[in-house]
């Protein structure tokens, strides 16, 4: 991984864990108004139920002493004040609560909606390398793993975790200001022993939420990867072998979650000890008080009601703590690519001015990570307004060049100019709208004809997508669709032929209207004859253009203005079709090599 983009590389894994909440707080400011009012339900939510206690041991006390009262004379002694008074309060503190979530609703939304985009936007940013070796269906559980882990720990963090221990120090506060000490003490220790036994366990069993979380994301990506391949599948007759490969990742994952189940078993039983020893003890304690006669009834009952008011959230405040810890573990994954730089950097400042649209590869050297070096010493002129064809063996280095052009890789030496500008020093999205191909295998959104057109250019006129359509030869396509341009082509264009979707990545290049163009080998997935029509339309679309092509087969670029070979990462020949025949050279060999097996696949 590269440098972090939010964390330093060095920084202790606590920081890491927290950092959340530095790269959360600008979305809870965005609606301050709202955290405020939040806030203020919060507090008297809190205040309501510390106070209900002191109203059932009034009633309690005022009910215990009426003693042999007539029964004609219940509004003497009926405590109608008190009970109206417990019962406004006790809808207040649930109304309050229920305020307090309608208000910050608002902003636990934003931030996940801001932080899914955030990251959804980083990984577009991130370079051809990272997508290359990502799990599609692992990086999306990440993603959604993180942006609920977010929820969760918005909304519990700030309105669970700080309120109850509030509420803690109030209530060991009254007890000590109004209650003999070994109450208060009784509670602190039993807190005290609570959040310790909390913290210990859960950090132990966090291992293990880690594992399954992975053990899903490893799963889910295999599920994905298989249906994906559905026709591979079917076609090596692998269903069993899926089946397996699935049942082996999901009997890993039952594995990581019953040791989480009997990590969170202990969790659970050592909370429920330490709070059932607690309450007995304060019972214990109340009862004795109360035969005693320093304590009444009253008194005994607002006790049993503070330990309930106490160690149920104090229950929950574990749960929060455990679910908190288990929802860092979710987003590690997704800081982990927010942290991910992309390895070609988009820091060019300049505006690309395009006057003829030349292209000229200046002396380029170019390895990948493996260390193997693809292209040596490599210089190329695309002239404006002329046709290049780049041809050669395969590994030769072709498609490597329209890599270093999009920029998706910065050549390791020399520099590759457009109209004598370094593309390095202009904005990657300037250089690519200028920029348009037909890339090799052509993926379509699963959508419809229409929208994957207007992909390139989604304010496209009635009239320009008429024009594309008769330059690209789809006529025949769209009219042979019952729903026309509405047709929707599948996953990845898969009701499609490889002719027909060749065409519509020529259109959709068409209708960007791109100062250069690159067709990076667009038949060579095509037979002869759909070949000859794709090749047709190449040439009458880039008539007039700044174009290259890349090609495997030498007849389909005879007619180009000019033909470069490429063998090992260099150029070896260059020149018009009849002119490097003439030579004798290298393309004199290719060209005799390949018209001889044609002329031995024609044979019967």
């Amino acid at each position: 991984m590269k440098s972090a983009q939010f964390v330093p590389e060095n920084a202790p894994q606590q920081y890491r864990g927290w950092h959340w909440v530095k790269t959360l707080w600008p979305y809870l400011m965005e609606y301050r108004g709202r955290v405020i009012a939040a806030l203020m339900c919060l507090i008297a939510a809190k205040v309501a139920s510390v106070s209900m206690p002191f109203l059932l041991k009034h009633q309690v006390d005022h009910l215990s002493g009426v003693g042999d009262a007539v029964a004609t004379d219940w509004w003497v002694w009926f405590p109608l004040g008190l009970l109206l008074g417990y019962g406004f309060v006790r809808f207040m503190s649930v109304f309050a609560g229920e305020l307090r979530d309608l208000f910050f609703g608002r902003v636990t939304e934003r931030a996940m909606r801001r932080m899914a985009l955030r990251v959804f936007e980083h990984l577009h940013k991130l370079s051809l390398e990272f997508h290359l070796n990502r799990q599609t269906g692992a990086l999306q559980r990440d993603i959604e793993r993180g942006t609920n882990g977010i929820s969760f720990l918005m909304r519990f963090m700030i309105f669970n975790i700080i309120p109850t221990f509030l509420e803690l120090f109030l209530v060991i506060g009254l007890l000590l200001a109004n209650y003999p000490p070994v109450f208060g003490l009784i509670t602190s220790v039993a807190v005290i022993a609570y959040v310790a036994y909390s913290v210990k366990v859960t950090e132990w069993r966090t291992q293990y939420v880690r594992e399954a979380n992975r053990m899903d994301s490893t799963t889910h990506a295999r599920a994905l990867d298989s249906l994906l391949n559905y026709e591979t599948v079917k076609y090596f007759t692998a269903e069993q072998r899926e089946a397996g490969f699935y049942d082996d990742s999901l009997a890993r994952w039952e594995n990581a979650r019953r040791k989480n189940r009997f990590s969170l078993f202990s969790l659970n039983s050592g909370q429920a000890l330490i709070i059932s020893s607690a309450m007995a003890s304060m019972l214990l304690f109340a009862a004795y008080y109360v035969i005693e006669g320093s304590m009444t009834i009253g008194d005994f009952t607002l006790i049993n009601a503070f330990m309930f008011q106490l160690f149920l959230p104090l229950n929950f405040l574990g749960f929060i703590y455990r679910e908190i810890k288990a929802s860092m573990a979710n987003i590690e994954r997704m800081f982990e690519l927010l942290d991910e730089q992309p390895a070609v950097p988009d820091s060019g400042t300049q505006t690309l001015n395009i006057n003829r649209g030349e292209v000229r590869f200046e002396s380029v050297g170019f390895a990948y990570q493996n260390g193997r070096e693809i292209l040596h010493n490599l210089s190329l002129t695309l002239s404006a307004g002329k046709t290049l064809a780049i041809v050669g063996g395969s590994g030769a280095g072709k498609s490597t060049l329209t890599k270093l052009l999009f920029r998706f890789y910065d050549v390791g030496r020399g520099r590759i100019l457009i109209d004598g500008q370094d593309i390095r020093d202009v904005p990657q999205q300037a250089l690519r709208s200028v920029l348009g191909i037909v890339p090799q295998d052509t993926v379509l959104f699963n959508d419809t004809l229409l929208n994957n057109l207007l992909y390139a250019k989604p304010d496209a006129s009635e009239q320009e997508i008429q024009d594309v359509i008769r330059m690209a030869h789809l006529e025949h396509l769209v009219a042979s669709c019952p729903d026309g341009l509405q047709t929707v082509v599948g996953e990845r264009g898969l009701k499609l032929s490889g002719g027909e979707k060749q065409r519509i990545a020529i259109a959709r290049m068409l209708l960007k209207r791109p100062a250069i163009m690159v067709f990076d080998e667009a038949t060579s997935s095509l037979d002869s004859r759909t070949e000859k029509g794709i090749m047709a339309a190449i040439r009458e679309v880039a008539a007039g253009h700044t174009a290259m092509i890349i090609a495997h087969r030498l007849s389909t670029v005879v007619d180009a203005d000019c033909i470069a070979v490429v063998e090992q990462g260099e150029v070896v020949e260059s020149g018009t079709h009849q002119a490097l025949l003439a030579a004798n050279g290298f393309y004199a060999q290719l060209w005799s090599a390949q018209q001889q097996s044609s002329v031995e696949g024609d044979q019967p």
